[in-house]
């Protein structure tokens, strides 16, 4: 259990979490000078460093959705079926089109981690996105990597 200042973000986010969703995101804000927030780039981080610990993150604070690039493994896909939950895809490199679709920032926690760092509150419409692992324990990254795998010995046998 977090304590001080750790405790008071702890309490602030876990009801947005709940049932709610985390974007892998290091995102490029204007209006720090006054407070008025708006986010300029907004691409998608690779997600796979997260994986030693996303699937505890996502049945903690019941996390129905995550979003972020290049896909997750078993530990973030078991839990995508156990909570349930989703893993979203957002295309990298899109990081401009993709800040057109953050309309609020509601709020940030921790901005003295920086802004790439920081618990950015958002709210979105229209977010760019594909389902790529589900709660029924499809992966299409899995299957794109098995199906890659079995080209590739195929043509070595050649």
């Amino acid at each position: 259990q977090p304590d001080g200042d750790d405790l008071k973000v702890y309490e602030a986010i876990r009801p947005l979490l709940d049932g709610g969703a985390l974007y892998h995101c290091g995102p490029v804000v204007a209006g720090l000078d006054t407070g008025n927030y708006r986010f300029v780039a907004a691409g998608p981080t690779t997600s796979t460093r997260e994986e030693p610990y996303q699937g505890d993150v996502m049945r903690h604070f019941n996390l129905k959705v995550v979003i972020g690039k290049g896909g997750m493994g078993l530990k973030t896909l078991t839990a995508c079926h156990e909570v349930p939950g989703v893993y979203l895809h957002a295309i990298g490199g899109a990081a401009s089109l993709i800040a057109q679709s953050v309309h609020k920032v509601v709020g940030v926690h921790k901005l003295d981690f920086g802004v790439p760092e920081a618990i950015w509150v958002i709210e979105v419409k229209d977010f760019p996105v594909f389902v790529t692992m589900d709660a029924h324990n499809h992966s299409l990254h899995a299957d794109v990597e098995a199906r890659s795998k079995e080209t590739l010995e195929r043509l070595l046998v050649v």
